[in-house]
């Protein structure tokens, strides 16, 4: 992963703390999200991560605690008022129009951004019809951006599932995000999509959105996150670099597993041994 310099906070979360009736979905979270990175948080299902998201992009009001991005307040603001400050999301269940072409839903996604009024849009000036045509090539780039170009005339419901994510990522990105938060991206795909879903990452690190990321893959999550920050039945317990998360004891306890520390260390082994043997060959 390139090194990279992280400037402020973008994202601030403090002291959240969300009930459901009587139960404590998430308590007294506070972390940050820096200028510029991709931050990973991870945790067993029903740690709290969805809820996270949804509590930050205004689908549900938190019960304490404040959130606020680039020191702009988030409370009380509707989801798509959260947008309009840039704050974008993807939904853990695919929300595209499955009866629209991939090149219809990336198209209303840019919509968001339309300047002209209704009343040019009535009297059919010459700058609606030059926007209109902006925006359609910059749907054909968006496409070709996360690969699917070449399915801009197919149905949404007609894609495979994994492609099906992968337009549903365009879609945010036709909103021109500069805070992403991706909610299981890759859920569905095989290993050869998630890899290339993780040069796409890299792609979009490239572009200068901060990224916040929800996924249950972990070599994709220590693959491409600056920091990752830990849930547990809805409290913070670990907040790191990837190799920090891998060793700490109380994540691989509540959710990695001892298998997967194992798996880490025979990959730590198997390259120090591919580093010897180089030498020794040089």
């Amino acid at each position: 992963m390139p090194a990279k310099t992280i400037q402020q906070e973008a994202l601030t979360v403090d002291s959240l703390e969300v009930h459901f009736g009587g139960l404590l979905a998430i308590n007294s979270m506070t972390f940050d999200v820096r200028a510029g990175e991709v931050l990973g948080l991870i945790g067993p299902n029903g740690a709290g991560k969805t809820t996270a998201f949804n509590a930050i992009t205004g689908y549900i009001r938190p019960s304490s605690g404040h959130i606020a991005y680039r020191g702009a307040s988030l409370a009380g603001l509707s989801p798509n008022e959260v947008a309009d400050l840039g704050v974008v999301r993807t939904f853990q269940k695919t929300s595209v129009f499955g009866g629209q072409s991939a090149f219809d839903n990336v198209l209303m996604g840019l919509h968001r951004r339309q300047t002209r009024k209704a009343l040019h849009i009535i009297f059919g000036l010459p700058s609606v019809a030059a926007e209109e045509r902006e925006m359609r090539d910059t749907a054909r780039e968006v496409l070709d951006f996360v690969g699917l170009g070449p399915r801009a005339d197919e149905l949404g419901s007609a894609l495979p599932y994994g492609e099906q994510r992968l337009l549903e990522v365009a879609v945010a990105l036709a909103a021109r995000p500069s805070l992403l938060l991706l909610d299981e991206p890759v859920s569905g795909m095989n290993p050869s999509e998630t890899a290339s879903f993780m040069q796409i990452m890299g792609e979009i690190r490239k572009l200068g959105i901060t990224v916040l990321l929800v996924e249950h893959d972990m070599k994709m999550v220590m693959g491409v996150s600056d920091r990752v920050v830990v849930l547990n039945n809805g409290s913070i317990i670990a907040d790191g670099s990837p190799g920090e998360i891998q060793k700490n004891p109380d994540v691989i306890r509540a959710y990695l597993g001892e298998r997967y520390k194992k798996k880490a260390q025979m990959r730590s082994t198997a390259r120090v041994g591919a580093k010897g043997k180089k030498r020794a060959q040089g």
